[in-house]
């Protein structure tokens, strides 16, 4: 009989994010992410009490572009996500996936002791889940 080893977010999560200010201009942004080849700005908070916001690649096309806005003239601010739903380093990537699907999201930021250690998506649960199959008769 084999246990099931259980791989913890902190060991599929990635580091392919920005941060940014909130007053950045959209257009702004999209420099950083073309520089950095990156699809997931967080944006900063105020201070100790704020929460962390998140603008993706799809915000982007649905609030400014299809509204025809000017990128120059919209803060990340205004087409955000806040606050952004977030899952700690020890948690169990199927309740990951799970809790994604709850919630209609596809990907969050990975929070410790109030600091962004990285992404997890759908994407990196299953490459990390689909790598562990061989690990399980250990």
């Amino acid at each position: 009989m084999s246990t099931k080893r259980i791989i913890q977010v902190q060991e599929a999560m990635n580091n392919r994010f920005i941060i940014c200010d909130g007053l950045e201009t959209v257009s702004a942004a999209i420099t950083k992410i073309k520089e950095t080849n990156v699809s997931t700005i967080i944006v900063e908070k105020r201070d100790d009490n704020d929460e962390y916001g998140a603008v993706f690649l799809s915000d982007i096309a649905k609030k400014v572009i299809a509204q025809d806005r000017s990128p120059n003239r919209v803060n990340l601010y205004e087409i955000m996500t806040k606050p952004v739903l977030s899952v700690l380093p020890d948690m169990d990537v199927r309740y990951c996936a799970r809790l994604f699907e709850q919630f209609g999201i596809s990907r969050a930021p990975v929070i410790k002791d109030h600091k962004i250690l990285g992404m997890i998506s759908y994407s990196n649960i299953a490459l990390i889940s689909g790598d562990s199959d061989s690990d399980s008769d250990s």
